[in-house]
């Protein structure tokens, strides 16, 4: 058994906190919630970005995508990242650790990376089977089934009729659907969770193993993946430690995605190089944050610049290209996104409330601003109020 401890981050790609263990009720995720039972829960964890490549990048390097050049989606995969530019494999593979990622069950293929920037040798395999006898392993599982086209669970099917939809989004029978498989889909991914903890507990490797489960955006639902909106961004960020220090605890703290790495690193007893410029949010030399920074750029072919900063109580966000439409053409998301083709059609029968119209706006306000306590849907923008100047 290695003296340093092992790390697994688990991915869910697109996945919003709507486990059952986060209060989604008719969703079913036994595996995460004992997971959960032996962790701390944070409920306040939150991403660079509400898009992969970006997102990803800010992740596995620490720093803002905003930082490193990595802010238009898909822009720089074929462009050399900087020597100077160094990533957690970096770190880990320097203290002696074998990195490795997979998509999980079966572990038998490289997982996704999709990071917005070349470089080569990220990862020197593809599961911590491969590494030397006694040495530690950083590794990721990147599982898809969260990410359209959902993987639907025929064990156990969800009622669309049963599901609880945000008030920004119609009642209709083809959203229910298209929501009831996004959990669905939620559900295959907890299954897949299940293998993998259990793995570890077969192969002795449980109690040595810092486990982090994590995701790289929201939902990939409209008005939330590739949007500041809280539904584009808020992540649900579980971490289990050897021993179960601090095993069913919740944190409301402010986490963001450049925060996983230092994170990672000093939990592991490694120094965290200054160049990062996230926080330590758990263990001994863990700090609070006051906010959260997130960041829109370009994305697919649409060309887009927004920012954002959330504290505990509010959301502001600013809006570069005021102009423009929030649903201006987006090829991705008019192919497979039903409710991206269906909201204008029942906009123009009257079948929309005033929340729901919002999002078709020919333009947009330059800033906005959202009592998250009030307004957790982000609905009442507050940045002309002349009772909230001094908050914006």
């Amino acid at each position: 058994m290695p003296t340093k401890p092992n790390v697994l981050w688990i991915y869910g790609e697109d996945l919003y906190p709507n486990l059952a263990c986060y209060d989604t009720p008719v969703v079913q995720t036994p595996n995460i919630d004992k997971f959960a039972s032996e962790s701390t829960l944070f409920t306040n964890a939150f991403v660079t970005c509400p898009v992969c490549s970006p997102s990803r990048s800010a992740i596995i390097s620490g720093r803002y995508q905003t930082s490193i050049g990595a802010h238009n989606h898909r822009s720089n995969r074929d462009t050399p990242l900087p020597e100077d530019i160094r990533l957690i494999t970096d770190y880990f593979r320097d203290a002696g650790y074998y990195t490795c990622n997979s998509p999980g069950p079966p572990f038998a293929k490289p997982g996704k990376t999709d990071f917005n920037f070349h470089r080569e040798g990220v990862f020197d395999g593809i599961d911590w089977t491969e590494r030397a006898e006694g040495q530690p392993f950083y590794a990721q599982n990147n599982i898809t089934d969260t990410h359209r086209d959902f993987t639907p669970d025929p064990d156990n099917p969800i009622d669309p009729k049963a599901v609880e939809l945000p008030p920004y989004y119609p009642d209709h029978p083809l959203v229910r659907k298209d929501w009831a498989m996004y959990l669905e889909s939620v559900q295959v991914f907890d299954r897949k969770v299940g293998q993998v903890l259990q793995r570890l507990e077969d192969e002795g490797l449980a109690d040595n193993t810092i486990v982090f489960l994590i995701s790289d955006h929201g939902r990939a639902h409209i008005r939330d993946k590739q949007f500041l909106y809280d539904g584009g961004i808020r992540i649900p960020c579980i971490v289990r430690l050897p021993g179960q220090i601090g095993a069913g605890t919740v944190s409301n703290e402010l986490v963001s995605g450049i925060d996983f790495a230092p994170t990672a690193l000093s939990l592991a007893g490694q120094d965290v190089p200054p160049q990062m410029e996230g926080n330590i949010f758990l263990g001994p030399n863990a700090k609070s944050r006051t906010e959260v920074i997130s960041a829109r750029d370009r994305c697919d072919g649409t060309v887009d610049r927004i920012r954002c900063v959330r504290t505990q109580d509010f959301k502001y966000i600013r809006n570069y290209h005021p102009d423009r439409a929030y649903m201006q053409f987006n090829g991705y998301k008019y192919q497979q996104y039903p409710l991206w083709t269906l909201l204008p059609l029942l906009a123009k029968e009257g079948k929309l409330t005033n929340a729901q119209t919002n999002f078709l706006a020919p333009s947009r306000p330059y800033e906005e601003l959202y009592d998250l306590k009030a307004d957790p849907h982000e609905l009442n923008n507050l940045a002309t109020d002349p009772n909230h100047q001094h908050t914006l």
